[in-house]
């Protein structure tokens, strides 16, 4: 299964949603990480929004887990009688906002911590 395709399987909108967080937190980033390697000056102030674009993707995609298994369950009901092969396939396609959110959240809590301890040890010295 190729990426484009789990893009458009788990929803354009919260997906592209989830992208907008992920590359805000890249931004910010790189800018902390120029900031310090070719200005020489590091600043702590912006660094925790870094960690608030990953939280905001992580959200996002349990918020569009949601809305998603609300929508499939008013189907399902709708519909009457199912199979679990259905059911197992629309929930496997539920999953795929969350855990792109927490890969994004994940890689933010890498920059977060890399860029606080570099703070904290340029600081010290």
């Amino acid at each position: 299964m190729r990426l484009s395709e789990l893009f458009v399987m788990g929803g354009s909108l919260f997906m592209t949603i989830i992208t907008i967080w992920g590359i805000c937190m890249l931004v910010f980033s790189v800018q902390k990480i120029i900031h310090y390697f070719v200005q020489g000056k590091f600043q702590k102030s912006g660094l925790g929004l870094i960690l608030l674009f990953g939280s905001l993707a992580i959200v996002s995609g349990f918020l569009g887990q949601a809305i998603g298994l609300v929508m499939a369950f008013n189907a399902i009901e709708a519909a009457g009688d199912i199979s679990p092969a259905i059911v197992a396939g629309g929930l496997k396609v539920s999953m795929i906002t969350p855990l792109y959110g927490t890969i994004i959240f994940i890689l933010s809590l890498i920059f977060w911590g890399v860029l606080k301890e570099v703070y904290i040890r340029k600081t010290e010295s």
